[in-house]
């Protein structure tokens, strides 16, 4: 009779698994820093939130075009500071450059898009149309 090995499921190790394989097929500036975004819709329009903590209005690009938005930016290891040290203990910010594009599943007013970083929170309100067309936004 042959033998079977069983291991135990992590849905956690297939996600992680799922979101390299993607970001492989996307691109991706950075794969070691990947800033959290929320995006949900309104009758009249989409909102897109995104942590960005130490980052710059110069520091992020905006683009949408179709019915896609993509963000992109860097962040500078340890906010340029040269710290003389042997080894560190422990690196959980991320840093170095990142991109992030959504497909949205109705058309946008390129035009009327607006963006605001406060607070680390960048914050991209993107109306509803019944048009296309593609145009950079600037962070107020």
């Amino acid at each position: 009779m042959p033998h079977v090995a069983f291991t135990r499921w992590d849905p956690l190790r297939d996600l992680l698994a799922l979101h390299e394989q993607l970001g492989q097929l996307v691109g991706s500036d950075a794969p070691g820093w990947t800033p959290p975004v929320d995006l949900y819709e309104t009758p009249s329009e989409f909102v897109l939130t995104a942590e960005l903590p130490g980052l710059t209005r110069d520091e992020v690009d905006i683009h949408a075009e179709d019915g896609r938005i993509i963000i992109r930016g860097e962040r500078a290891a340890a906010a340029g500071r040269d710290i003389p040290c042997e080894q560190y203990h422990r690196v959980e910010r991320g840093h170095g450059r990142f991109s992030r594009a959504f497909a949205l599943p109705e058309p946008i007013d390129v035009d009327r898009i607006a963006a605001d970083l406060k607070d680390g929170i960048l914050t991209v309100t993107i109306p509803k149309s019944a048009e296309r067309g593609g145009r950079k936004i600037t962070v107020s």
